[in-house]
């Protein structure tokens, strides 16, 4: 930059004529008396001989300069070796560093033991005596000259607790609103005259019209009844709407979009109601089965039940296969010197208070099992040996099948049915077992519902060798049976008994095998459903066995202490399967985590016996029933849902993993390790 430093030269005494001669030879200014007194300062401008010869590009450019607080001195270019990567690296200064201190004093501070304390204290106290003393003097002055000090003689001892130099009482009162009036006038309806000229024959006409669809109503309901004294209910189709809806008027209060927004507010009423429960069906998880190894627990979630079947007993329990919050309860009484009717409630997991659906019957229910194909067809085994049929979707109470003797009938209580896979070349059917000694196949035909028995389950001698004997007359009682997933004409029947027969539906003469190792009556069998060879059984007698069918011993046996009501295996893992007892129990076992005492025992009801439990085929919650009319809700917990699926190293399940193959490895696993055929001693 050009530094351009401007010389002011003032107004000065009268030079003398060798400095006027001096100074007009070195800055060529004219000597002049009159004007060298006069004269304003003369600016000159004075160059360096030094100073760079720039241009006018030059110094028109901006040279940006940064004012830095860092110390110069400071050196930046120190190496340290980083021990972690091995090597040495550049060390740059720290923010203290380029600190400069411009003013520290130090402080002082005494001990107060010390003597130089000590004396300061003493002037200190002696300095407040005195102050105390002259404040003292000039209050007994001031009494003395008659000048009242602190509004008295003595000052006052009490304290106020208000404010004495800015207080006085004041009354508050609250501001009213004026009133104001307001006046709201209505549209007025839009009126329309009308008028019509009424005649004799448009009455006649009218009534007539009324009269012929009354006559069409009373001839549907003779049609009705006369297909109910017949013996049949008719075959399996959709109510045809246009038979409905003779005779019958519009009535929006009645009409079935009303029943269908009545019925979505009744679930959310309820669900609101219930809002803790339905969040902790959902989202909560058992955080301490982190912590115990080999050990669930199972929360208690919903009660269902009602006023009409407090005095029952739950016999039976099947989930939907099409919707996996609806299942049916089936309801009627063990004790058989006390029978009386029956009830079947459709219950849905999103209405909890009430049953969906309700159908009464003349005799108890013993059964009962919804269609895998036709969710709404439900298949019901009664006390007294008649077998029905109900679609669930129809309005009225009554089923659309029904046996009778007519047609073939159970003699003895209907305890377990079962639907045959829908085949195109055949018609719809299901299979029924009763204590008259026969399995049943019941045949959905276009009028009536078709009796064929299957086979007589014959008694057999269960002591061999025995010459007295030799020869038994008469039926062994069915209890339960179960079809094979994978080969569907292999069945097993619990009997009375405590036998257990595998039967093939091309053999009725005669059974396969004869399992022994019950000594009570065998209340449910159920095939494993990931592998074909194994099946779970429990009984009267405390036990849960499992069986290879290929082996006429148990390969387990477990013991629960009291009547075992029902036994199911889970339908997310081989080796899961949970038991109910009379004692108000439930017990869950996972083979894979321990082949002898189960991860979870928990009583969920007081002064009850449990007796049916199931699985639900989407959740992972089971409902179990007990002899009081209530059907229980239960959440696994997490260990007692473990499936063993292989994961990768962050802890995801792989992708494409054939989870049938692994739950069955799981059990062939256990079939190997399962101990030798137990000793006959």
């Amino acid at each position: 930059l050009d530094s351009k430093v401007p010389l002011i030269m003032p107004p000065s005494r009268k030079k003398t004529t060798k400095e006027r001669a001096a100074r007009q030879i070195r800055h060529e200014v004219p000597v002049d008396d009159e004007v060298d007194m006069y004269q304003e300062p003369v600016k000159r401008v004075v160059r360096p001989d030094n100073q760079l010869e720039l241009t006018d590009a030059e110094l028109k450019e901006e040279k940006t300069r940064v004012l830095t607080a860092d110390d110069p001195n400071i050196p930046k270019n120190i190496s340290k070796y980083n021990f972690k990567d091995r090597c040495y690296k550049r060390d740059p200064p720290g923010q203290s560093e380029h600190m400069a201190i411009q003013f520290s004093m130090e402080g002082c501070s005494l001990h107060h033991e010390s003597a130089e304390f000590k004396a300061q204290d003493e002037y200190r106290q002696k300095k407040a005596e005195e102050e105390a003393e002259a404040r003292k003097a000039m209050e007994q002055e001031a009494q003395q000259e008659g000048e009242n000090y602190g509004g008295g003689g003595e000052p006052d001892t009490e304290e106020s607790g208000k404010n004495q130099f800015n207080y006085s009482d004041r009354a508050a009162q609250t501001f009213n609103n004026p009133l104001r009036e307001r006046g709201v006038t209505t549209e007025p309806p839009p009126v329309v005259d009308f008028g019509a000229t009424l005649t004799q024959w448009e009455i006649y006409d009218f009534y007539m019209a009324d009269y012929a669809a009354q006559i069409m109503k009373m001839k549907l309901h003779e049609d009705a009844d006369k297909k109910k004294t017949s013996g049949g209910y008719g075959s399996y189709e959709e109510p045809s709407p246009a038979a409905a809806a003779v005779g019958k008027e519009e009535d929006t209060v009645h009409s079935a979009k009303m029943e269908n927004a009545l019925k979505i507010l009744e679930r959310l009423v309820n669900q609101n109601a219930e809002d803790e429960i339905f969040n902790d069906f959902k989202y909560w998880e058992d955080a301490s089965d982190q912590f115990r190894e080999g050990e669930g627990s199972l929360l208690p979630l919903w009660r269902f039940s009602t006023d009409r079947t407090k005095r029952k007993q739950v016999t039976a329990l099947c989930w939907n296969p099409q919707y996996p919050d609806l299942f049916a309860v089936g309801y009627g009484s063990y004790d058989f010197m006390r029978q009386g009717s029956g009830m079947i409630c459709c219950f849905s997991l999103k209405n909890t208070s009430f049953p969906e659906y309700i159908f009464s019957t003349e005799s108890g229910v013993m059964c009962l099992d919804f269609h895998p194909q036709h969710p709404s067809l439900l298949a019901v085994g009664c006390y007294d040996g008649t077998v029905m049929v109900y679609d669930v979707r129809n309005k009225g109470m009554r089923p659309i099948y029904s046996s009778s003797i007519k047609t073939g009938k159970h003699t003895d209580p209907v305890w377990q049915v079962f639907w045959q896979a829908e085949d195109l070349a055949k018609e719809l059917n299901f299979f029924s077992i009763s204590s008259d000694g026969r399995v049943a196949n019941w045949i959905m035909s276009k009028n009536e519902l078709k009796m064929e028995p299957v086979m007589h389950l014959k008694l057999v001698n269960t002591v061999k060798d025995d010459p007295e004997e030799t020869s038994l007359s008469g039926l062994a009682g069915g209890c339960c049976f179960d079809f094979n997933k994978t080969q569907e004409h292999l069945f097993v029947v619990g009997t009375e008994e405590g036998n257990i027969h595998k039967c093939s539906k091309a053999y009725s003469g005669q059974y396969l095998e004869t399992y022994e190792g019950h000594h009570m009556a065998v209340y449910s069998v159920k095939w494993n459903p990931f592998h074909e060879r194994v099946f779970i059984t429990c009984s009267a007698d405390w036990t849960v066995k499992i069986w290879d069918h290929n082996l006429n011993y148990p390969i387990m046996s477990f013991d629960l202490g009291n009547a075992v009501g029902d036994v199911c295996w889970s339908p997310y893992s081989s080796t899961i399967f949970a038991a109910v007892t009379s004692d108000g129990k439930v017990h869950v076992f996972d083979l894979a985590e321990n082949k002898h005492e189960p991860l979870c025992e928990q009583k969920v009801v007081k002064r009850a016996k449990l007796t049916h439990v199931c699985f639900n085929e989407r959740d992972f919650m089971v409902i179990v029933g007990d002899d009081r009319g209530g059907v229980n809700s239960l959440k696994l917990s997490p260990n007692l849902r473990k499936l063993h699926l292989p994961v990768n190293e962050e802890g995801v399940v792989e992708a494409g993993v054939d989870t049938f193959a692994i739950q069955k490895a799981k059990m062939d696993k256990l079939l190997q390790a399962s101990d030798a055929k137990p000793s006959s001693g």
